[in-house]
């Protein structure tokens, strides 16, 4: 392992590095679904709208003419077309507010909330998310995340992996970039982190796409610490 003495602070992808967004929104979509008598396919609405995370993103980057779009805003323009694709019927304004908050009520993995307060007692933790500050928020409050702030994507006016995220949120916590660590299920994640001179640990999340998971299985880089969980994090940084 690498030398972690000089790390001050723990930085978090959270979409399925923090919390189990896919079995989170597919139960929740069911329930809500059925209690409202909407019939709906809701876990290939929920692989769907994930399928096109990354190239609404891209969106925003090819055209910065337009200005920066916040997470939140990138979702509900994607359902709109999922929902017309799929053919669910019967969906008002509220009901698609509802579904793009399903965002903001999602599950921690059970490692997750144990982890991270081991972790805080030595480390400062922050999540740095493509997530917007309001959703990642909420979903700390949800969740029971103990964040000590919160660091978004929106705060900067980039996604990851562009460096403005990772360098940004070195700048806001007054720390050298080799003085935080990137904790991420996600290895391109990582290498964009390590790129820009932040300390780096994966933890594996082989469930995170249920069937449909074609990457990520096992750390891919020369990462500073791979654990099974953020308990196992916890114990190589000594907390």
């Amino acid at each position: 392992m690498s030398d972690l003495s000089a790390v001050k602070a723990l930085v978090f992808d959270v979409f399925g590095t923090v919390v189990d967004w896919r079995t989170s929104l597919i139960t929740d979509f069911m329930w809500w679904g059925k209690q409202r008598g909407i019939s709906a396919d809701w876990t290939a609405l929920v692989d769907g709208w994930r399928a096109v995370y990354s190239a609404s993103m891209d969106d925003v980057r090819k055209h910065p003419e337009r200005g920066y779009v916040m997470l939140d805003d990138l979702h509900r323009r994607s359902l709109e077309k999922l929902v017309e694709q799929f053919a669910i019927k019967g969906l008002t304004d509220a009901d698609l507010d509802h579904l793009t908050k399903g965002w903001h009520r999602l599950n921690p993995w059970p490692d997750s909330v144990a982890g991270l307060t081991r972790l805080k007692t030595k480390f400062v933790i922050s999540p740095l998310s493509n997530g917007n500050v309001a959703l990642l928020t909420n979903m700390a409050k949800f969740a029971g995340l103990p964040w000590d702030l919160i660091m978004s994507a929106e705060l900067f006016e980039h996604y990851k992996p562009d460096p403005e995220t990772y360098l940004g949120a070195a700048r806001l916590l007054c720390l050298k970039p080799e003085e935080v660590m990137m904790v991420a299920a996600h290895n391109y994640d990582l290498k964009a982190a390590q790129k820009y001179g932040l300390k780096t640990a994966f933890v594996a999340r082989p469930t995170e796409y249920g069937p449909h998971q074609k990457i990520d299985f096992e750390a891919t880089g020369n990462w500073d610490i791979v654990a099974k969980d953020f308990g196992g994090v916890a114990d190589k940084l000594g907390c």
